[in-house]
This record gives C-alpha cells, sequence and structure tokens, in this order.
C-alpha cells in the first residue's frame, strides 16, 4: 500500500509542483488553506505533511502548533516548506515539532530525499510502536493502544454523533484455575479466550484489548444499546461454548462475565465516566453469579442475561 502525503500550502503551482515530484511513489493529497489541511490531516491516515509556513489566514507554525496539539496527528511527521531561510525561524519550527526544513527554491532530487528519508524513520517508528502495542501473550492490542485508541474513537462518536459502546470482560474465578492448574495452562486460556473475542468483535468499528491480567476491554461503535447488548451475549455464550475446563468444584467450563455501557457522547461528557459505569456492570454480573452479561441501555436501563 502507498504511503499517504498530506501538501498543506496556498500555491497551486508550488503544490502541484511538489505532488508532480513524489506522485510517482507516494499517494498525494494537496489542501490550499491551513483549515483544510486540518481537517484532512485529523481524518486521513498520512505518512508525512509538506507544510508551507507562509499562508494567509493560520499560518504554518500555527498549523503545526494545532497538529502537536491533536492525538491523531501528533505523530505524524512534518516537514516545513517556506522561502524563511533565516536561522531563527528554522530553529523555531524545529523546536516546535516540524523534523526538517526545506528551503524555496527546492531542488527535486533533495526533496525526493528528503521525504524518503522521513517515510523510511516513519515507517520504523510505527513498527516499533506497533510491537510495544501489542499483548505479547495474546497478539492483541494491550492496555497501552487502548488507552490511545479510545480518545480517538470517544472523539470520533462525539464529532460524528453515533453510539458508543464500552465492554469490560473478566475470565471467571481465574484465581482459582491459575492454582489448580498453573500459571502455563492460565496463559493458555487467557489466549484462548483473547482469540474468541477477536474472532467476535473483528469489524472495522470493532476493537479488542488485554486490559490487564484475565480482564479485557471492547470498544464498539454504532448499533444500540440492545443490539450491542444481544451482540455481546452471543459472544460470552461463544467463549463458555469453547469448553475449556475449569476446576469441576467451580465449573465445567471457563467462562466470562462481561459489563458494558452504550452512550451517545457529547462534548462534556467524560469518558471515564462511562468506563466507570461499564466496569460497575461488571462487578454487578459477578455479584449476579457470573457467566452473564450486564449493561447499561438506554436511559441508564440495565439489562441482564438471566
Amino acid at each position: 500500500m502507498e504511503e499517504k502525503i498530506l501538501i498543506v500550502d496556498d500555491s497551486a503551482v508550488q503544490a502541484i509542483q511538489l505532488k508532480t515530484i513524489l506522485e510517482t511513489d507516494y499517494d498525494i493529497t494537496i489542501a490550499q488553506t491551513a483549515e483544510d489541511g486540518l481537517a484532512y490531516a485529523s481524518t486521513g491516515s498520512y505518512s508525512l505533511i509538506l507544510l508551507d509556513v507562509v499562508m494567509p489566514g493560520m499560518d504554518g507554525f500555527t498549523l503545526l502548533k494545532k497538529l502537536q496539539e491533536e492525538v491523531i496527528t501528533q505523530s505524524v511527521p512534518v516537514i516545513l516548506i517556506t522561502s524563511l531561510s533565516d536561522i531563527e525561524n528554522e530553529q523555531y519550527g524545529l523546536t516546535h515539532g516540524a523534523v526538517d526544513y526545506i528551503v524555496k527554491p527546492f531542488h527535486p532530487m533533495i526533496v525526493q530525499a528528503r521525504v524518503n528519508t522521513h517515510i523510511k524513520l516513519y515507517r520504523y517508528r510505527k513498527q516499533v510502536e506497533w510491537q510495544s502495542m501489542t499483548d505479547q501473550l495474546t497478539g492483541i492490542a494491550n492496555r497501552r493502544r487502548y488507552e490511545r485508541y479510545s480518545i480517538v474513537k470517544w472523539q470520533e462518536a462525539v464529532r460524528l454523533q453515533i453510539p458508543f459502546s464500552i465492554c469490560m470482560m473478566d475470565i471467571d474465578r481465574f484465581k482459582v484455575y491459575n492454582d489448580t492448574f498453573g500459571h502455563p495452562a492460565g496463559d493458555k486460556v487467557i489466549s484462548a479466550v483473547a482469540r474468541a473475542l477477536s474472532h467476535h468483535l473483528r469489524r472495522s468499528t470493532d476493537f479488542v484489548a488485554r486490559y490487564g491480567g484475565e480482564e479485557f476491554v471492547g470498544i464498539i461503535l454504532g448499533g444500540d444499546a440492545m443490539t450491542v447488548y444481544e451482540h455481546v451475549c452471543k459472544l460470552r455464550k461463544r467463549i463458555e461454548d469453547l469448553h475449556l475446563p475449569h476446576t469441576p468444584s467451580v465449573s465445567p467450563w471457563v467462562t466470562v462475565s462481561i459489563g458494558g455501557v452504550t452512550v451517545i457522547p457529547k462534548g462534556s461528557d467524560d469518558y471515564r465516566t462511562y468506563l466507570n459505569i461499564a466496569d460497575t456492570m461488571l462487578y454487578d454480573a459477578k455479584r449476579f453469579g457470573r457467566n452473564q452479561v450486564v449493561w447499561c441501555g438506554d436511559a441508564m436501563r440495565q439489562l441482564r442475561e438471566k
């Protein structure tokens, strides 16, 4: 897949010139205002941004600052392109988050070389970042990746006014299982449950991560409370149907308890409030006897399997 580059430049001539230099190797998008550049950057997965400094209205330095403040864009490298060749402006750009500085008039080979270098660095950094955000035991996302993803998707749900569901899941009486069968067997159970979760929550709008120990967290975008609740009930049943033997005195099979909440978030809402509600629903699922789903739906009405 081609890497995507965003060019933000009010000069159509210069933007087309840069596109011509780079379009053989990269997928190029052009924005001719800083405002459009910010909108594109916030919605697309760009590997590099080429940013003109001198633009009417919002200038490149201001846009650079805004890109650094947004979670979804702050890791995207930015090369400043400008006719401001004095040391003070170059230092200002580099100390405020730009990775490089190209002075006009530029040479095509220099542009290609610098872009190629920063694309390679970006790929390497993303690979290392991906490894640091993957749970080594299960291969699914870890808590660090969940925390970043949840912020981005919560903001997206606020902007689009779509339902956002948080799902907390816990393997029932896992300490007893570990004490009886040992930690290697416990690790196999955690991995098997993770596989089932990722198989069931596999749409592009679904996300699942290992939250810690035997606990998992899921995020589902779209779908009303009842639809998501019924979908999660099938997930709970799927894990029970794996027929992973538990301690006979506890339960025939390994099961999970699940708690969750569905909300259409407003800008004034705090994500942590709803995460705590999902955690409370999980606590209720355990309190009511485990191996069940308890969900907080419309008007904070509680939905229960049993």
